[in-house]
């Protein structure tokens, strides 16, 4: 099996982090992911605020409605979007890029949570974002303080279908 399915498996939405730093070579590794991710029309549409300082944190966490747990992470992405450059791409873009950095930060070691329940106005006003750009999410990143187990997962039967919906897809005789 390959390392990044792996990862993939093994990734979990992490709500507890340990009082710890993340080294700078990492935390540009997780950077770098999304800054590489694709694009519609290599727009890249894309803008990230990397917050540290504690009480900023803190206020991001309250507009994310009192997830408070946000605020024990070592960084804070606030990933934002521009519907000008791509207004029928510019989130989905946005979300690659942001699932590009959830995937390095747990190959790395680190835990994550998407965080989409935000006052967006408020988030915007913390980090100071223009008014033309929309916040997609927000995404605490840090050294988990827990090790959730897996969910559970829909079967595969119920999600793939062949040729048409309802249809079962049998690979075999693909």
């Amino acid at each position: 099996m390959s390392r990044v399915f792996e990862v993939i498996k093994a990734r979990r939405s992490i709500r507890r982090y340990e009082p710890k730093p993340i080294p700078r070579e990492d935390l540009e590794k997780i950077l770098e992911a999304a800054r590489l991710a694709p694009s519609a029309k290599n727009i890249q549409p894309w803008r990230f605020v990397v917050v540290t300082d504690p009480e900023k944190k803190r206020k991001l966490a309250k507009a994310c409605w009192n997830q408070m747990f946000i605020a024990d992470a070592a960084v804070i992405v606030v990933a934002l979007s521009d519907p000008n450059l791509s207004p029928r791409w510019h989130d989905k873009d946005t979300m690659i890029a942001i699932e590009h950095m959830v995937l390095v930060a747990a190959d790395l070691g680190y835990g994550t949570c998407w965080i989409g329940a935000f006052d967006e106005k408020e988030v915007r006003e913390i980090v100071k974002a223009p008014e033309n750009l929309k916040v997609v999410a927000v995404l605490p990143i840090g050294c988990p303080a827990e090790s959730p187990p897996p969910r559970p997962r829909k079967k595969f039967e119920e999600i793939f279908f062949h040729e048409e919906y309802g249809k079962s897809l049998n690979l075999n005789k693909i």
